[in-house]
């Protein structure tokens, strides 16, 4: 007997193809897109990654200025503090030379007249050294000391006396304008008047004496004795 065939349990083989294609294609397309993910993620880690790495270094570079600003602070605060101790030392220094030492009673100005000098203008020999300066120049203690006098001196003009010590006095003569007054205290280079040309006096100068007492004839050479205290006139 014959078998007849029939196309009712066959599946055509276009069907089939198409099936397999649409199921290759699939599988395809899922591998594709998973490695289309995971080249997406993959980029998207490293930079993470990246930026917080620079987050770490801005950080730690942070840390590193703070530090750094922190170090010279102190730094800078340690020097001023030495410079100010150093200041300080100084002006101690100087302020103890300004009442132990001696100047000369005027700044700037030329010598004339000198100790001992013989000449018409004076009785006995010139028993001071004369600071040839313009009038109204400013005219200093030599040293730290007392008034003892200050006011008019008959042939020295307006003058003034300091005592220093036991047995130690300078006088100051032919002055414009007297700026102390008698039991004054006083220290080394303080303005105490004005020069001018007082008195017997033939031309604006200071006359200068160091004496061993306030009063006239007990004077020594002053030249020798600033230069023996210091002093080079």
């Amino acid at each position: 007997m014959r078998k007849i065939s029939t196309m009712k349990n066959r599946t055509p083989k276009s069907v089939t193809r198409g099936r397999v294609a649409v199921v290759t294609g699939g599988l395809v397309a899922a591998i594709a897109l998973g490695s289309t993910a995971a080249m997406a993620a993959a980029p998207a880690q490293h930079d993470a990654t990246a930026s917080a790495s620079s987050v770490t270094q801005a950080v730690q570079k942070q840390a590193a200025d703070q530090k750094a600003a922190a170090v010279k602070k102190a730094a800078d605060a340690k020097a001023a503090a030495e410079a100010k101790k150093a200041n300080e030392a100084k002006k101690a220094a100087d302020a103890k030379a300004r009442v132990n030492g001696w100047v000369t009673p005027a700044e700037h100005y030329v010598l004339g007249a000198g100790y001992a000098q013989a000449g018409p203008h004076w009785i006995h020999k010139h028993s001071g050294q004369d600071f040839v300066v313009p009038s109204g120049t400013t005219v200093r203690a030599a040293h730290t000391g007392t008034v003892v006098t200050a006011g008019w001196g008959g042939a020295y003009g307006n003058n003034i006396v300091i005592k220093h010590g036991s047995q130690l006095y300078t006088q100051y003569g032919h002055l414009s304008k007297i700026e102390v007054h008698v039991g004054e205290p006083v220290t080394t280079g303080e303005e105490i008047g004005k020069s001018g040309s007082t008195g017997n006096s033939t031309g604006p100068h200071l006359h200068f004496e160091v004496r061993t007492t306030p009063y006239y004839g007990s004077s020594v050479e002053p030249l020798h004795f600033l230069r023996a205290h210091g002093v080079n006139p």
